[in-house]
């Protein structure tokens, strides 16, 4: 039986999330009644009446962010108790959701949150080692990969591939650049598109495969593709770096984790490899391509 697409927009009433797969519940101040199968610092898991997979949380307004994911894996996907990227976005949909009455505030919380906590780290980040590797969900984490990013991108327009949530697509709109975001998640677009605004900035947005984007040769400055390969299948990853090039009037820049496992819930495919990188590079006729890294692997392609 199929069941319907992740609706980030989709209102939570009565503090309760259900998109025919899981249901996620708001748990009220003071309340005593417990899920039985898990019980972790942040939530429980079990199943209601009809045998449907439930989690319920406490998490508030004040405090939610995008280090949400690095609690659910840590607490519910990393165990074991779940499995899956999918799963993993809907329950990460879920409790985002659940934090308020209404999708829009909600949602303007937790990118506020997550772009304060962003800066934050940023800033503490470009005081400490440049080099590393590359964690997984946790602002922290991917907050100095950012900000390494931003420093890569010079003056004039951005594309991003793969933008997700669009964090470093609002940053660079901030700066006064010119910037789209692109994704292949319609309901990924659709959230930027609603919540760029709110923050005071202008991010044009495309719903469209990494590899085929509907925009001419070279109509960006800048193309970047930050922590998007590990997602794809190698031969779909390639041919996105072919693409970025056909976009890219100046330079392309990729980011990837380095890691020996590819990371399920965070729906990585595959390791990426400095090698894979320089690979990549040598495949550029007619760019310059340097390796190096930075709280994972870059490859950036200046075209010659």
């Amino acid at each position: 039986m199929s069941v319907a697409p992740i609706d980030a927009l989709a209102p939570a009433v009565g503090g309760c999330y259900r998109d025919g797969v899981v249901t996620v519940r708001r748990r009220g101040a003071g309340a005593r009644h417990r899920l039985g199968t898990a019980r972790t610092a942040h939530f429980d898991l079990g199943r209601d009446a009809a045998g449907d997979l439930v989690v319920e949380h406490s998490l508030t307004l004040d405090v939610v962010d995008d280090d949400l994911a690095g609690l659910l894996s840590d607490e519910l996907f990393e165990p074991g108790w779940l499995r899956g990227s999918e799963m993993f976005e809907r329950v990460f949909t879920g409790v985002v959701l659940t934090c308020a009455d209404e999708p829009e505030v909600a949602w303007e919380a937790f990118y506020a949150n997550t772009l304060a906590a962003v800066g934050a780290h940023a800033r503490a980040g470009a005081r400490g080692p440049a080099a590393g590797p590359s964690g997984h969900g946790c602002v922290r984490d991917y907050a100095p990969v950012y900000a390494h990013a931003e420093s890569l991108v010079g003056a004039g327009s951005v594309l991003e591939l793969g933008s997700c949530f669009g964090f470093l697509a609002l940053r660079l709109a901030a700066s006064g650049r010119t910037v789209t975001a692109s994704d292949v998640s319609a309901g990924t677009m659709r959230l930027l598109s609603a919540m760029a605004p709110r923050f005071g900035v202008d991010v044009g947005v495309l719903t469209c495969d990494a590899a085929h984007v509907p925009e001419p040769d070279r109509s960006a400055d800048t193309v970047l593709a930050v922590h998007l390969l590990e997602h794809l299948e190698p031969d779909h990853a390639g041919r996105v770096v072919a693409e970025a090039r056909r976009l890219a009037a100046r330079r392309v820049v990729v980011a990837v984790p380095l890691e020996d496992v590819p990371s399920e819930q965070f729906g990585h495919l595959w390791a990426v490899t400095l090698g894979t990188l320089r690979g990549w590079g040598e495949e550029a006729v007619g760019w310059r391509a340097e390796v190096h890294e930075h709280h994972g692997g870059w490859l950036v392609l200046d075209r010659l």
